[in-house]
């Protein structure tokens, strides 16, 4: 039985290496006691990303699976939703998040970005999640959506404890806040609308009818979570394997070029994404040669996925230059991340920015003393002290 316990969780690759030497699909028990089937090998979840017979709807769930409860005004979003619903509200959301419309973003991403560095001092250590990781992707998603300056640091406040609480209490004070803010906003768009993401899906929904106001809601509350959680870390966890191999930061900096293949081997390599969202079997299944009831949890691991030698060549090998490589950071299929275009430009713009900035950028700590967040779900840096000049 497979445990997510501190050993697992103090270095998952080395895991997930493993667990798919030995076979496809684990049994195993989440934190909060929950049992679970992990897959682990890449041709298996990527099937099972588009297989529809895996649900997302928890009504689905048929053995007291637990997880990440919300109230139904925040639950009624694409990560709990099938088709017919999630077909219906995809589009209406990915209208924000077109290729066109992130790629327009880009300058501004960069005044940003650039805005943030020029805040950090010429020479000395730095704490790059805290001063630079973080604040670039709020910054941006809350552009995006039209949120108030004065307004982000609360934003910033509630999301980081309800994805990492300190507390027994946090996540439900911090849920809530954030709940009674986003409805507090939802009103003063419809009063005054502006050119930004809110007014455009209250339009949806006031005038075309196409959403509920509980989806409404649920779709900003998702925006601004994954908008940021995810964008941060990615930047956090890229940084660090490029600076725990200076000869590679070394050729990003001398070939630009290189870019885009880096922010793509960078999400296959280092994905803050351990596990796709659960899935519920609707009918029984066979998935790796293993048999999985329906109604069971099925975890998919996007983490172990990237590093499966049977899809990627020397997949421990962080190569900027790898052309092949269909990695599942961004999922797969119907439910494949609506804002994957605009995390690839915000991870490629801040390491660029990054580079421009410093002429020397070295790690403070040794790698393996870096500290992580304590969640098996997603992988992220606590702070990444750097050494700039």
């Amino acid at each position: 039985m497979v445990q997510f316990d501190a050993g697992f969780l103090s270095d998952p690759d080395v895991a997930y290496t493993k667990l798919r030497a030995e076979k496809p699909v684990h049994r195993a028990v989440t934190p909060d006691g929950s049992p679970v089937w992990l897959v682990t090998r890449y041709d298996d979840v990527r099937a099972a990303l588009a297989d529809p017979r895996l649900s997302l709807d928890k009504r689905n769930a048929g053995n007291g699976y637990q997880g990440f409860n919300l109230p139904p005004e925040l639950d009624a979003n694409l990560l709990n939703m099938d088709a017919p619903d999630h077909t219906r509200l995809r589009p209406i959301l990915g209208r924000g998040f077109t290729r066109a419309r992130v790629e327009s973003l880009r300058p501004r991403i960069r005044e940003i970005a650039d805005g943030l560095l020029s805040a950090l001092p010429d020479t000395g250590e730095v704490d790059l999640i805290e001063t630079f990781a973080a604040p670039l992707p709020i910054a941006v998603i809350c552009e995006l959506l039209g949120i108030p300056v004065a307004d982000r640091p609360d934003f910033r406040s509630w999301t980081d404890r309800m994805l990492a609480p300190t507390g027994p209490e946090d996540v439900g004070l911090a849920v809530k806040s954030l709940w009674r803010y986003l409805l507090g906003l939802a009103a003063a768009k419809r009063a005054e609308p502006g050119e930004d993401l809110i007014s455009a899906l209250i339009d949806e929904r006031d005038v075309e009818d196409r959403m509920s106001e509980a989806e409404l809601i649920s779709a900003l509350f998702l925006v601004l979570g994954a908008g940021y959680e995810n964008v941060v870390h990615q930047i956090g966890n890229g940084l660090a394997a490029l600076l725990a191999r200076p000869h590679l930061l070394a050729r990003l900096r001398a070939d630009r070029t290189l870019l885009s293949s880096t922010v793509d081997e960078l999400v296959r390599f280092s994905s803050p994404s351990q596990l796709a969202i659960r899935r519920f079997p609707t009918v029984d299944v066979v998935i790796g040669g293993t048999r999985i009831p329906a109604g069971d949890t099925v975890l998919l691991s996007l983490a172990s996925a990237g590093r499966d030698p049977d899809r990627f060549a020397d997949p421990d090998d962080l190569d900027l230059r790898r052309t092949d490589n269909p990695h599942l950071g961004f999922g797969h299929g119907p439910h494949y991340c609506v804002g994957a275009p605009l995390a690839r430009i915000e991870i490629e713009v801040g390491l660029a920015a990054l580079l421009d900035r410093y002429s020397d950028l070295t790690s403070a700590v040794p790698h393996d003393r870096l500290r992580w967040r304590p969640s098996f779900r997603n992988r992220g840096l606590l702070a990444l002290p750097v050494h700039v000049a």
